[in-house]
């Protein structure tokens, strides 16, 4: 066959157009909604039309009713996103969608323990994806063939556009309405696509969709003696045998017994403390190392009771580990404890809003350790059990507006209100973005009238986040349900009057931002 029979004949149809074609389309989809646009509900929409290109992409096809379901499920991983953009919310929606892929793909597993292991395998392969699938397609039989007449066919333009070209360059100086036509060609918006940026983000984009479109899971490392587990059992008196884990369960006991003591008098019971020290202090000094104590109990406590060890054999061992786990339960609720009495003397942050959500979680895991060794589960389940805690404690936080909660809880308990605990930090509400705008308004209501200062200062505050808020980039792809609230709060005719009377009342007119 020459080389004209080559050209002339069709290029034969591949099996996976299909999924080229949507990963074109999607991509052209993700530069028109995301590229060069706040995130915001154009994240959202976006997840919908991958999920739509997963099931259409699938080697077979699922019923309406488990599209429909799955749809249903992506759209709730990806709800948060509605609410406002984060990072949070990002990982649910690209979690939704591996979920999505996996299960059209049929590698989703059956238990739930077996997800970890699975969703990280999918997540590694990832990167991989495209490029292993265009190894692939060269790889296969006669592609060298079609690639080298499609370099022929392009080769053999190259003369017909260049004198193309010349001729109408030729044209254009014989006639003005071919050069006014050509002037008003805009190159720019064209040149704009060769964007360095740009091109990276198609790549990105690429990547990932790809991976959605073709799931495979990375293989699992081979195991020695033929998938036979490798187990060393210490022996009686060794450092984790049975000898010394009855020694260290009885001293770690003594110890936290000590710590639990001084927490039930001082911090449950309320006796004072020495002079020198306040609440606050104690507070803050403990909080934090209870926690990495806590966590290397937990530790502790797995090697201590994993399956074919000295807990199985010795009640002594498993009551002790039991009481274990009870005293660093209350050691994670005295430092929550703690926490709180040390956001009543210096009010409330994000960093103290995540330690106490992170304690919490600690003290989940404890008492999922505990179950593990009543109901004689398995690490695996373990490790299951609490990213499903963790899971659901994020997908909630995801749609609180914390920065709006932070500010109502500071100005709640600020020293102006109520004669009480610290006096409120304006400086750093105003760092947390409009969302406190609702709080100072509230503050601003309650705060005396003879606080002149406070309120010139608050208000000033209040005026530049509104107006910030205000000069923002708005369109319909980054439209958020937490921006329209407080849009709808701004646009309000109470919230116009008090805004109205409170710059008549301001003295000072600011000419640098806050």
């Amino acid at each position: 066959m020459d080389t004209a029979d080559i050209l002339t004949q069709p290029l034969p149809i591949r099996r996976g157009s299909g999924r080229v074609a949507a990963l074109l389309a999607l991509v052209a989809l993700a530069d028109f909604l995301i590229f060069g646009h706040a995130p915001g509900i154009n994240l959202f929409l976006f997840a919908v039309a991958v999920c739509v290109g997963i099931l259409f992409s699938a080697r077979k096809p699922p019923s309406p009713s488990t599209a429909a379901l799955l749809v249903g499920f992506l759209v709730l991983a990806s709800a948060p996103l509605l609410e406002a953009p984060s990072l949070t919310g990002l990982a649910f929606c690209v979690g939704g969608l591996m979920s999505v892929a996996l299960v059209s793909a049929d590698l989703m597993p059956r238990r739930l323990a077996a997800l970890p292991p699975v969703f990280l395998r999918f997540a590694l392969v990832i990167p991989l994806r495209l490029v292993e699938s265009i190894k692939k397609y060269l790889a296969k039989p006669g592609r060298r063939l079609s690639l080298v007449s499609v370099r022929q066919g392009i080769g053999l333009w190259i003369m017909p556009v260049v004198l193309a070209a010349v001729f109408v360059s030729l044209f254009a100086a014989a006639n003005p309405l071919i050069e006014i036509a050509l002037r008003s060609v805009d190159f720019g918006v064209l040149l704009q696509f060769l964007d360095h940026w740009r091109i990276g983000f198609w790549l990105m984009t690429a990547i990932v969709v790809w991976a959605m479109l073709r799931p495979r899971l990375k293989r699992r490392a081979a195991r020695s003696q033929a998938g036979r587990t490798f187990m060393i059992v210490p022996a009686r008196n060794a450092p984790l045998g049975h000898a010394s884990l009855l020694r260290s369960l009885a001293l770690f006991n003594a110890v936290f017994a000590v710590q639990t003591l001084l927490d039930l008098v001082y911090l449950w019971g309320g006796v004072d403390l020495p002079d020198h020290m306040s609440h606050a202090e104690y507070a803050h000094r403990g909080a934090y190392p209870l926690i990495a104590t806590a966590l290397l109990a937990a530790g502790f406590v797995l090697v201590a009771m994993r399956r074919g060890g000295p807990g199985d054999y010795s009640p002594l061992i498993r009551g002790l580990v039991h009481a274990w786990i009870a005293q660093n339960v209350l050691l994670c609720l005295s430092s929550m404890l703690r926490l709180g009495l040390y956001i009543e003397a210096y009010s409330l942050t994000e960093l103290r809003v995540a330690a106490g959500l992170w304690m919490g979680l600690v003290a989940i895991g404890l008492v999922l350790i505990l179950l593990r060794i009543l109901l004689n589960r398995s690490n695996e389940w373990l490790i299951a059990m609490n990213l499903a805690s963790l899971v659901t404690v994020l997908y909630i936080s995801a749609f609180i507006d914390f920065p709006a909660f932070i500010a109502r809880f500071n100005v709640a308990h600020s020293q102006e209100i109520t004669r009480e605990g610290p006096p409120l930090d304006l400086a750093y509400l105003s760092s947390l973005g409009p969302s406190v705008i609702p709080a100072l308004d509230l503050y601003l209501r309650k705060l005396p009238d003879h606080l002149i200062d406070q309120r010139s200062e608050a208000v000033t505050a209040r005026y530049y986040l509104s107006r910030n808020f205000g000069m923002r980039r708005s369109g319909w792809r980054n439209w958020t349900f937490r921006a329209a609230r407080l849009e709808n709060y701004l646009l309000s005719p109470a919230t116009i009057a008090r805004s109205n009377e409170n710059d008549n009342n301001r003295h000072d007119k600011p000419t640098q931002d806050w």
